[in-house]
């Protein structure tokens, strides 16, 4: 007898319990268990826990866990077709803007691309000091034969990054604007920002091949775009109320207000959130190594599989020096657009 045979006894539901019960013999455990009594004389501070597993024990009408984890499988197999149907002609240009950025970076010459890069970090930051580590880090990166792997990891996080601006700040300004949407949104950012970064990639593997990029693509943006569209949604109600009632006074159309005046002075927390995304964004390439995304993260595991332990911290340090190059630049990008907004302010 199991330990919760009492239960469907005391319940009269034995007999529901046995009509798909196995007539096969009984197990050494099941024989023990009845010679001892069953669970009627189990101390109950040696009760197990009600689980699905522990019940079935005792009812065999009830599911085991691997019957409802297996029961979500195939309800996900069963409908994998449909939704392939409908996904894949979506998220097709997905791959078609990751291999065209990765050939780009990829092909354009060293000599060209290095100045264009030094020229983005200039415009971006009008700081020389910043231009100079950014140089240093690329020179010593292309000196260690690194060069090809850091241009492929940035073509993945500049195609990623964009599109999560691109479809995260008017998700966030919709949320400003609802308090219904964000209501509805916050569960699903929540969800999108607790989830483990490898449970991302399960669904996924199913629904696409490998060796298509957008795998990785939607991986890595499912992954960060939560950032920007948080502090877009908070930049725009934190806009002061009385801004607000004096543009109202100027009769200025509530599309007026929110493109000359609630945007401009949210645009501090926008590039907050641009910087968390960027982050973000090279968190998730290294992770998404694992289903063929191309990088420095592929070293890194490269490292960890075949116990190479020096190829796995250049890679490492490597994907270090990208970090602090991001992080460095959009955060003087940061600094400029907070001086130009309280300049702004004050005048």
């Amino acid at each position: 007898m199991a330990t919760y045979d009492f239960i469907f006894n005391g319940l009269g539901l034995r007999e529901w319990c046995d009509k798909d019960a196995s007539t096969g013999p009984m197990s050494m455990a099941d024989l023990l268990a009845q010679g001892s009594g069953g669970g009627e004389g189990t101390p109950i501070w040696e009760l197990p826990f009600p689980s699905l597993d522990a019940l079935n024990e005792a009812c065999p009408a009830i599911a085991r866990t691997r019957d409802l984890t297996k029961g979500v499988e195939t309800s996900f197999l069963g409908v994998k077709d449909s939704l392939k149907v409908v996904l894949d002609p979506i998220t097709q240009p997905l791959s078609w803007f990751l291999e065209g950025a990765l050939y780009a970076f990829q092909n354009t010459p060293w000599f060209i691309m290095i100045p264009i890069l030094l020229a983005v970090v200039w415009f971006a930051s009008k700081s020389m000091k910043l231009v100079g580590f950014v140089a240093f880090s690329i020179l010593f990166l292309a000196f260690i034969d690194h060069y090809n792997f850091a241009m492929q990891t940035l073509a993945i996080i500049f195609v990623c990054a964009f599109l999560c601006v691109l479809l995260g700040v008017p998700i966030g300004i919709a949320m400003s604007r609802s308090d219904t949407m964000q209501r509805l949104t916050i569960p699903v950012l929540d969800m999108l920002q607790t989830l483990p970064p490898f449970v991302y990639l399960i669904p996924l593997i199913f629904l696409f091949s490998v060796t298509e990029p957008k795998l990785y693509g939607i991986a890595i943006i499912l992954y960060a775009i939560v950032p920007v569209i948080r502090l877009t949604d908070l930049g725009i109600r934190l806009v002061d109320k009385e801004v607000i009632e004096a543009a109202e006074a100027f009769g200025m159309t509530d599309r007026q207000k929110l493109y000359g005046v609630q945007i401009p002075l949210a645009l501090p927390n926008i590039m907050a959130g641009v910087n968390q995304t960027i982050m973000m964004s090279l968190a998730m390439v290294v992770i998404a190594s694992l289903v063929s995304a191309p990088g420095l993260g592929v070293l890194v595991l490269r490292g960890i599989r075949n116990l190479e332990l020096g190829v796995g911290l250049i890679a490492g340090l490597g994907i270090v020096l990208l970090a602090v190059i991001l992080d460095r630049v959009t955060k003087a990008a940061l600094a400029r657009v907070n001086a130009a907004s309280a300049a702004q302010r004050n005048s």
